[in-house]
């Protein structure tokens, strides 16, 4: 049996997994539901409503859900 690097487990795997929404294949697309609800209750918590869309892409929302994380420090 030979050691293999088993990227799961490394603590310091540098992979692409976080990826600038500017970057996603379906960025473009419309956001998910799972988007749309957490985007919601965000807005809500940071009492700024216009910051909610229904008609937001995938990779806007995301970029929003980002900002509100930070500005709640989440």
């Amino acid at each position: 049996m030979t050691d293999q690097h088993n990227p799961k487990v490394d603590p310091d795997n540098q992979s692409n997994t976080e990826k600038d929404p500017d970057d996603w294949v379906t960025g473009d697309e419309p956001m998910t539901g799972a988007q749309t609800s957490y985007l919601k209750t965000l807005t809500e918590q940071a009492h700024e409503p216009d910051a909610f869309a229904d008609n937001l892409s995938k990779a806007e929302a995301s970029k929003r859900i980002d900002a509100l994380k930070a500005k709640l420090k989440l």
